[in-house]
């Protein structure tokens, strides 16, 4: 099976997946499924047991379609899940398409 690309770039090269804050995710306590499970039609997230409690993982983050933040929007507590830069992504794209194209 060929390599996934973005823009004619590996996906593996482009490192846009959600960042968990442990600090903050508590699972979205209260409703039967975390949102942002919920809301991923990409299977970017699970749950493990860890230390005898659940914990959300970002468990296919090249899944994670590039520059899609819908999980982020869908979950109740405000940083909880973070991204990166969206223009510090769009330069290394940029810049990885270029050093194909002088190969």
């Amino acid at each position: 099976m060929p390599e996934a690309t973005f823009m004619g770039v590996p996906r593996s090269k482009i490192p846009w997946y959600p960042r968990i804050n442990y600090e903050k995710c508590n699972l979205c306590e209260g409703y039967p499924t975390p949102k942002c499970i919920e809301f991923c039609a990409h299977f970017v997230f699970d749950i493990v047991e860890e230390n005898g409690k659940r914990k959300l993982i970002v468990k296919n983050p090249e899944a994670c379609p590039v520059f899609c933040v819908g999980c982020q929007q869908a979950c109740p507590i405000p940083g909880a899940i973070t991204f990166p830069d969206k223009e510090e992504i769009n330069r290394l794209i940029q810049k990885l398409r270029q050093e194909q194209q002088q190969k």
